[in-house]
């Protein structure tokens, strides 16, 4: 079974309350889906692209409208678990952390998708 660390990419992090206006240029100039906010090494919110359409036009900062209550995972856990948790959660991307609960990285629904033949198959179909 493959575990998250092999298909994981390198999130991108801000560490400061940016406009969401700002967001939305970073996301699209990195060609990125979302946005971790991160306070010395953890997580501390996420915005996705689906927060920038509810919110578009509004004059605000990512800390009001990011989802705090952040769902992760261990970069030892299997792309099975992962798939469980986004399924169970409604959710597409997750951050991936160490032991101490640092961030070392992010998995989408995408990335699983696009290595799934290098996956057991049936996991999607349940």
């Amino acid at each position: 079974m493959m575990q998250i660390k092999e298909l994981m990419k390198q999130p991108y992090v801000i560490d400061k309350d940016i406009s969401l206006a700002d967001a939305a240029k970073l996301m699209s100039s990195k060609g990125i889906g979302s946005l971790l906010y991160v306070i010395k090494g953890k997580a501390k919110g996420i915005i996705t692209e689906n927060d920038l359409l509810k919110n578009f036009g509004k004059d605000r900062k990512v800390s009001e409208v990011m989802s705090k209550d952040i769902i992760s995972i261990s970069y030892k856990d299997n792309v099975s678990d992962a798939l469980s948790l986004m399924k169970k959660n409604e959710i597409k991307r997750l951050p991936v952390v160490d032991k101490d609960k640092k961030l070392v990285g992010i998995i989408s629904m995408t990335d699983i998708a696009a290595n799934s033949a290098d996956l057991d198959g049936e996991f999607f179909f349940d």
